[in-house]
């Protein structure tokens, strides 16, 4: 069967060499669902469509325009830019046959409307509610091993009706134009028109448990160690990195849960009855309860595993359970591993020479003296200089063109496998995350001393007197 023009294709039709059709995201889901893995019903408006809808308009030489010598340096410029392309692909109407085609594709999914004649189609369509689903961008470079855009592209959950299913299918197009994602294509020598769009669009689970996984440590590199981290509700505040989720961490070889450090979750994401994500604040005992239990946390490793062993290579996952179903919302590989490992100075010798003030959860290793910048939005990410500690309360993907200027990243909230602590460790940047009062007890131009190895934070440069200390091969983690 030739795909090479399909508009959509339905999650049984696709497969992992898929990828150029229908993006990381998308081949990834396919190729779980036929190989029988707890995935959610759905199909991908295909990247040959994307490319069809910004030729077919005329808008493509618009955006060639907008991006000609653009500075992807100049955080002012690069905003401008990816607004004003963003517009006008959200602007432009779909073509109708391809609307006609996204718009049977969701109603089959709640009503098999070829089976049966048009009158009695109208009259069960009538009394049948279209499902929620969730729409997300699958770039075709976004996944691929060596090259992960985490979080790049766009989310849109708890999508219902055909009208804002087309709108969520243009967002997620205007998506690959979003400040960072120019960013990482520029910084990455990818050409902006190559790296194309599918969209997936997925029957979503109601969950009332969610969260992130690795089959492989990501931090330690230990492969016989899987981590979970867990929250109430839907995955994105987990996935954000907005609140601080439960890190279970459990042996594949005997699958005994080595560690359990279960954190105050401050609130959760739910769908409402209109199918709005509500933020609900949380109240003990729930806020500090453990959320899965040791029996959920054993049977999601089991299935983490078994998706590591079908793709041969370690993965990163989000999940989700609605009521006792888990179910796999994504899977795509670990890009951050290291072939070898780094000599590092020891926790030992730093706390010789000072206290720490504070401790968090080491997501990306490295060691680094230099100069707070609290950034409280995005409207500040101008002020981060090149090697200064961006300092925030939360480590968002939009940060990612001040990411790649920070020497260090400290946040107060989010877990080791948020898209922004993935991304650091991709970049090679320190980060510590989860420390709860990083905003609050620094301040804008304090000199402070990050070890990302063991997740501590130091006040002043004590690495400049260690490093005349320390054997001239570790030097090439200290700051010039």
């Amino acid at each position: 069967m030739d795909k090479s023009n399909a508009i959509i294709l339905s999650f049984n039709e696709i497969h992992k060499e898929d990828v150029p059709l229908v993006g990381g995201k998308g081949a990834n889901l396919g190729e779980m669902y036929n190989s029988g893995f707890p995935v959610p019903p759905g199909f991908v408006v295909t990247a040959y469509t994307y490319k069809i809808f910004i030729e077919s308009t005329g808008i493509k030489n618009e955006i060639e325009e907008i991006l000609k010598n653009l500075n992807v340096d100049d955080n002012e410029a690069l905003q401008s830019a990816a607004s004003q392309i963003q517009t006008i692909i959200t602007s432009e109407q779909i073509p109708s046959v391809i609307a006609k085609y996204i718009i049977d594709a969701y109603e089959s999914m709640y009503l098999n409307k070829y089976a049966i004649n048009s009158v009695a189609y109208q009259m069960i369509n009538a009394q049948r509610e279209p499902p929620f689903v969730a729409v997300r961008s699958s770039a075709t470079a976004e996944d691929l091993p060596q090259a992960s855009f985490a979080g790049q592209q766009a989310t849109f959950l708890n999508v219902k009706g055909s009208k804002d299913v087309l709108e969520a299918v243009k967002n997620c197009w205007a998506s690959l134009f979003t400040a960072r994602a120019i960013f990482y294509r520029a910084k990455n020598n990818f050409d902006h028109f190559k790296v194309l769009i599918a969209v997936v669009i997925q029957k979503m689970a109601d969950a009332n448990k969610s969260g992130v996984a690795f089959s492989v440590d990501p931090f330690t590199e230990n492969p016989d160690k899987i981590i979970i981290e867990a929250g109430w509700g839907l995955g994105e505040a987990v996935v954000s990195g907005s609140i601080n989720p439960d890190h279970y961490e459990v042996s594949k070889s005997t699958w005994e849960i080595l560690d359990k450090k279960i954190m105050k979750k401050e609130f959760m994401i739910r769908r409402d009855p209109n199918g709005k994500n509500v933020k609900i604040y949380l109240e003990d005992p729930k806020k500090s309860a453990q959320v899965l239990s040791d029996d959920e946390i054993v049977a999601c490793a089991k299935v983490i595993k078994k998706i590591e062993d079908h793709y041969q290579f370690p993965q990163d996952i989000e999940w989700a359970i609605e009521g006792q179903k888990l179910y796999i919302v994504q899977s795509r590989p670990i890009t951050t591993l290291k072939k070898e490992g780094e000599t590092k100075i020891t926790n030992e010798v730093i706390s010789k020479e000072s206290e720490p003030i504070l401790k968090g959860l080491p997501a990306s290793k490295g060691l680094v003296s230099g100069v707070v910048r609290i950034v409280k939005d995005i409207s500040e990410l101008g002020k981060v200089g090149k090697g200064e500690i961006l300092v925030t309360k939360m480590t968002d993907p939009d940060f990612v063109p001040a990411m790649k200027r920070a020497g260090a990243i400290v946040t107060d909230e989010g877990g080791m496998t948020s898209h922004a602590a993935i991304v650091s460790r991709e970049m090679g940047i320190p980060c510590i995350v989860g420390t709860e009062q990083a905003t609050s007890i620094l301040k804008d131009g304090d000199v402070i001393t990050i070890d990302a190895n063991e997740g501590f934070v130091y006040k002043g440069d004590i690495l400049s007197s260690i490093k005349a200390k320390m054997p001239k091969e570790a030097s090439i983690l200290m700051p010039e």
